[in-house]
């Protein structure tokens, strides 16, 4: 959600600037690559508090322990250290503290997952000093919003106090959640429409394999995930499945008239955030905002406020999952880039959806998040798409890898997945199941099941 936006300060002239912009992310096939991203909650391991922001051991100290030992620039805001950068990839702070790592684009699963590994490493190497834990769940399983510091980012302040009247869990989103996604490149706008479509398509299933927030307030969600549900009830104007994907004529153009007309959380001069006051960004190209005019800069940061489970900029960003345990996240990127640059594959995924109304691919969100991979879509049990989704995602890989030269042993990570299906269960559903049953609702039991 951090999004680091843009500060291109060219003027916007009119909607055909946007559609370019948005079409200027077109790559040919040998420049496409993955990016990963991934969030996680700590806590310290003595008392499961949430780490707060300042202190001797908050999240400050030790973002700067990260910038002294492994080289990272450090991205001040207000005098407070929120950010750190290097080599096209970023450490950021979530509202309540989560950190998150937006990977650098890398041409292979290969180098996203050592990328991972080597900052889970590093972390885990820090934070040790500190007694801070990071847990592999898509949301806080011990903490409800009372109990969550609040990071000093501006950004966040805005959205505070605009998102809560839109949604009523808006806060539980910002504060209590962790994801993990990842990004992609399309070479037209006519592959951007097969991708962004098949991708919108499939994420009930997606979703379904890595639910993964069964436990919130130390007991039962009543969800498997129960982060998917909060994301349905955010905000009705950025969030969820923008139907209009689905029609005839989309493309670009029709991707910047939905963004126009969503509301903005501010406009940002001088490294300063003004609130826009939910102003939509239509009237900010026709009319300007306190004397200042739009910037291809301003639509960029608009852009990273729209959450949709899947997300145009001048990449795709699939946006669907829960954070989940070491092999699955590295199995994420792997899943969708078999999916995603293989036309075929791409073709064949779709094809299991195409056939769904826009009630039934919100229905189906729904009963993922409380089921999981025991939830039927469509008469069709999930189980089932699931294991079909993750075939045709290895042919996917088969060929990538035969077409570019490049390892065809990247289908290997998709074996985590293939687990997780054997056993029948999403992860959340095997973190209740141990909840009630071996763990005797015992939170230290998850907490030590659940650290990276």
């Amino acid at each position: 959600m951090s999004g680091a936006g843009n500060d291109d300060p060219r003027p916007v002239g009119g909607i055909a600037d946007l559609v370019a912009h948005i079409a200027s992310g077109e790559k040919p096939r040998e420049r496409w690559r993955v990016g990963t991203e991934h969030e996680k909650i700590g806590l310290y391991a003595a008392d499961f508090r949430r780490v707060p922001f300042g202190g001797e051991r908050g999240i400050a100290a030790l973002l700067g322990r990260i910038a002294d030992e492994d080289g990272w620039a450090r991205v001040l805001e207000d005098g407070n250290l929120i950010a750190l950068e290097k080599d096209g990839a970023s450490i950021t702070l979530e509202p309540g503290g989560q950190l998150e790592l937006s990977g650098a684009p890398l041409a292979s699963i290969h180098q996203t997952c050592s990328e991972f590994s080597a900052h889970l490493e590093l972390v885990r190497r820090v934070s040790e000093p500190l007694g801070i834990v990071w847990l592999s769940l898509g949301m806080d399983p011990v903490h409800g919003l009372a109990d969550v510091p609040r990071m000093p980012k501006a950004r966040y302040d805005i959205m505070r106090d605009y998102l809560p009247k839109r949604g009523e869990l808006a806060m539980h989103m910002m504060h209590l959640t962790a994801t993990v996604q990842a990004n992609f490149d399309y070479a037209s706008e006519a592959d951007m429409v097969q991708k962004l479509r098949m991708a919108l398509g499939v994420t009930p299933i997606v979703s379904a394999i890595f639910a993964n927030s069964s436990i919130f307030e130390g007991k039962p969600s009543g969800f498997v995930s129960r982060r998917l549900h909060i994301w349905r009830h955010t905000d009705p104007d950025r969030s969820g499945i923008p139907p209009f994907v689905f029609e005839d004529g989309f493309g670009y153009e029709r991707w910047v008239e939905w963004a126009l007309d969503v509301p903005m959380f501010f406009v940002v001069r001088g490294g300063r955030y003004r609130p826009a006051g939910g102003m939509p960004f239509r009237a900010f190209l026709e009319r300007g905002f306190e004397g200042e005019r739009a910037t291809l800069g301003d639509f960029e940061r608009h852009l990273t406020t729209l959450f949709p489970d899947v997300r145009l900029k001048r990449i795709i960003e699939v946006r669907g999952s829960d954070a989940v345990p070491c092999g699955l996240i590295c199995a994420l990127p792997a899943l969708w880039k078999g999916l995603l640059y293989d036309a075929d594959a791409c073709a064949a995924a779709f094809s299991l959806v195409a056939g769904w109304s826009q009630e039934e691919r919100e229905a189906a969100m729904e009963a993922v998040a409380r089921a999981g991979l025991a939830a039927r879509i469509g008469g069709r049990p999930v189980l089932e798409l699931a294991r079909r989704l993750v075939e045709i995602s290895g042919e996917g890989l088969r060929r990538i890898g035969a077409e570019t030269g490049l390892d065809p042993d990247e289908r290997g990570f998709l074996e985590p997945i293939r687990a997780q299906l054997a056993l029948g269960k999403s992860p959340g559903e095997v973190v209740l199941e141990r909840w009630e049953g071996e763990w005797n609702r015992s939170l230290e039991r998850l907490i030590e099941y659940a650290r990276y």
